[in-house]
């Protein structure tokens, strides 16, 4: 079925082939697995402020919204920690699935991984569509973590391996691409279901997350394994048939025998949890750590969540808020748009930099124009241009995360692991993203009350704290062979001193 190929350039034309149509449709299947996790990211936000959701399982935040006084700090309408906490449980289940879908990963490989998120998934949308009660909810919440924690852990692991390393920042972007499609489409939906008037349309909105669930279910079903997962339990012929597919070309014994030579280094490792504690992996085990660390103090799960709330807390409607949140979320696709043509031309470290400065500046403006109408006291209201103003700010900051930390925020700990840390790697770059996407869920309506518009101040400086980061301890990896990471590693001017001379396989790395 390899067909449509074209060489690959620059360093990775070590290795022959290219990228062919049945790579692209296997990486675009498996990226479906972003769906899941785009349409949950966008669903919450819109439901919780839904007067119909809030009546039925919230009903003291749903009066405090109708009934305040108008002397009420606007700060506070939302801030209930069972409210969040329906948003925030996801997180904490996806937090613990991720540790056993790193075991089903390395021992069954990645699409089995996506196939059991999928089934998790999918019962916890059902669950969620028929709930009448929080605990029913909760549960179907859990439930959607799971399958979100094994989703996490496996789909971009898996696009990292299958795509040539010329266009592999690309195709492994099509997993945020899918996580940004799924968060437009829950803005719509939730769009749509808050006109129904009889009262079940947060049904319809949290039902329909079954959607995603059936395709990456089904998807996962059919999808080939991998040729490192195949070589890592014990296929060699095999590995090197899927590898002739994938590349479409019969010579691949240069880029099948590092495969081999990573896999025999990977196998002398018993314990990849311990290993990963040693000096030679220290870069590793920092980036997979701070880069998701990074990517949620950003604040843009603030935005992702509780954009209608946000909108709402600030003056707009209940149609205008949702609406905000849907043209956030057209934001958001275009600009990864941006990030998937743009990241193997410019390379990661100038997204980074670009996107961490741009957000730095739209936070910052965003506070000062909050705290301008609404104060200390959360008393004030926004003139038809400044509430334009909010929203093309906001629209600007999106935009930037979407061409930088997003899908940056997953590409980069997905690539820079070699295959013997490589599960407890991503293990751990999912489970402190979603510890913190937890916290923050949690915590972001209080907080909002307590520190009002100083909040986006508190997000401007750890985001200038990330840039310097970036700045000075990511080296470029575009363009550069999974197997041959080390290179990279061992001539940047902090990590090299962490990197033994045997661990870099022959070449010199790109400057």
């Amino acid at each position: 079925m390899a067909g449509g190929s074209f060489a690959a350039q620059g360093p990775a034309g070590n290795y022959e082939g290219g990228i062919t149509v049945f790579v692209v449709i296997t990486c675009l299947v498996a990226a479906m697995g972003g769906l899941l996790f785009g349409y949950d990211l966008g669903i919450s936000g819109g439901v919780t402020s839904m007067d119909d959701f809030l009546l039925k399982f919230f009903p003291s935040v749903y009066h405090k919204t109708k009934e305040g006084s108008i002397h009420d700090s606007q700060y506070c309408k939302y801030a209930d920690e069972i409210l969040t906490l329906f948003t925030s449980s996801l997180y904490l289940a996806a937090l613990a699935a991720s540790f056993v879908a790193s075991w089903v990963t390395r021992a069954y490989g990645r699409k089995i991984s996506m196939f059991t998120g999928g089934v998790a998934f999918l019962i916890g949308a059902i669950l969620n569509g028929i709930a009448m009660n929080v605990e029913l909810l909760i549960i179907g919440r859990l439930l959607l973590g799971v399958g979100v924690g094994f989703a996490n852990q496996s789909v971009p692991v898996y696009l990292s391996e299958m795509a040539p390393a010329n266009v592999r920042g690309a195709l492994n972007i099509g997993f945020q691409m899918a996580i940004t499609i799924g968060i437009l489409v829950a803005n719509f939906v939730n769009y749509g279901t808050a006109q129904i008037k009889a009262g079940w349309g947060w049904r319809v909105s949290l039902a329909l997350a079954a959607v995603p669930a059936i395709l990456m279910t089904v998807g996962s079903f059919f999808l080939p394994d991998t040729p490192n997962s195949i070589i890592e339990r014990g296929h060699r012929e095999e590995a090197k048939r899927m590898l002739q597919r994938i590349r479409g070309t019969e010579h691949v014994d240069h880029e099948f025998h590092d495969l081999v030579l990573a896999s025999e280094t990977a196998k002398k490792v018993e314990h990849p949890w311990r290993n990963i504690l040693q000096p030679r992996y220290r870069p590793q085990l920092v980036i997979c750590t701070l880069i998701p660390f990074f990517q949620q103090l950003t604040g843009i799960n603030v935005i992702v969540f509780y954009a209608p709330v946000l909108f709402k807390t600030l003056g707009f409607g209940a149609n205008a808020s949702l609406m905000s949140a849907a043209i956030t979320g057209v934001v958001n696709v275009i600009a990864t748009l941006v990030s998937v043509f743009s990241v193997d031309k410019f390379g990661r470290r100038g997204l980074f930099l670009e996107g961490g400065t741009q957000m730095i500046i739209c936070q910052i403006a965003v506070g000062v124009l909050i705290g301008m109408n609404f104060g200390v006291t959360g008393e004030g209201s926004f003139s038809r241009g400044e509430a334009d103003l909010l929203l093309a700010l906001i629209c600007l900051y999106v935009a930037a995360f979407a061409w930088s930390w997003g899908p940056l925020g997953w590409l980069v700990p997905s690539e820079i692991c070699p295959l013997e840390i490589r599960s407890a790697g991503q293990s751990i770059n999912v489970s402190v993203n979603m510890f913190f996407t937890f916290i923050i869920a949690q915590a972001f309506l209080a907080m909002l009350c307590h520190m009002k518009f100083g909040l986006f101040f508190f997000f401007a400086g750890f985001v200038i704290i990330m840039t310097i980061f970036i700045f000075f301890f990511l080296p470029e990896t575009k363009n550069v062979p999974i197997e041959e990471m080390n290179r990279v590693w061992k001539a940047h001017w902090f990590w090299g001193k962490y990197i033994p001379d045997e661990a870099v396989i022959g070449g010199d790395p790109e400057n």
